[in-house]
């Protein structure tokens, strides 16, 4: 049985090619997301890039084969910008850096490793952050993706001592919150015109996000 009857998704831009919304915490990417935005409005509903089913924040969804197929592309090309809002406990070193790993998915454990040598099934994974603010021992970051790999985000910083807060599978002791990993931007061009599409949005001020002043005043980010 569908976890989301009832349930509906903000959705913050749509026309005749795609769909702007906030996913869900808690609810598939693919799947769950496509059922629900068929229910609220109708058509066809094509998943194009993921997010973890406990992360929530922007996505984009194709309303049909032809921009699911342009915009997989920009993905695959990477001409399509995906940023990040994280809690790490801990802060990094360096207030900003660029994080380079390479990285092996176990399927049969759904989870990712920082490896040390290239070998069957291990892809190079890259980002960069910038911490914005400081409370107490927990850093808020931001993070830009060069790659989409399996928890990239969450194994990279947990690989150096900073696991995302309530992210249990790579370490994280706090359990008083769902991963605080939240998709904050994208930026791409629209499949059909060519026009420059930006969307921002931020995670709801409750635990760990309200820690933060940033969260609870945008306007001054």
């Amino acid at each position: 049985m569908s976890r989301v009857i009832d349930v509906r998704t903000e959705i913050i831009y749509k026309d005749e090619a795609l769909i702007v919304c906030l996913k869900l915490p808690g609810l598939d990417s693919q799947e769950g997301m496509c059922s629900l935005l068929r229910e609220q409005l109708g058509g066809e509903v094509f998943c194009v890039h993921r997010l973890d089913r406990e992360v929530g924040g922007l996505m984009v969804y194709a309303r049909s084969s032809a921009a699911a197929a342009a915009l997989s592309a920009a993905i695959s090309g990477q001409q399509f910008s995906k940023e990040y809002l994280a809690v790490t406990g801990g802060c990094p070193e360096a207030p900003e850096g660029l994080m380079r790993d390479l990285l092996y998915r176990d399927a049969s454990k759904n989870k990712s490793y920082v490896v040390k040598r290239q070998r069957r099934g291990v892809r190079q994974a890259e980002l960069e952050y910038r911490l914005l603010e400081r409370a107490g021992e927990n850093c808020l970051l931001k993070v830009r993706l060069h790659t989409g790999r399996s928890h990239q985000i969450r194994v990279q910083f947990a690989s150096r001592g900073l696991p995302l807060l309530g992210d249990a599978k790579y370490g994280s002791k706090e359990r008083r919150c769902n991963i605080a990993l939240w998709s904050c931007r994208l930026a791409f061009s629209h499949p059909g015109n060519g026009k420059t599409m930006e969307f921002s949005a931020m995670p709801e001020p409750k635990f760990p996000w309200d820690s933060f002043e940033l969260i609870k005043s945008p306007e001054e980010e």
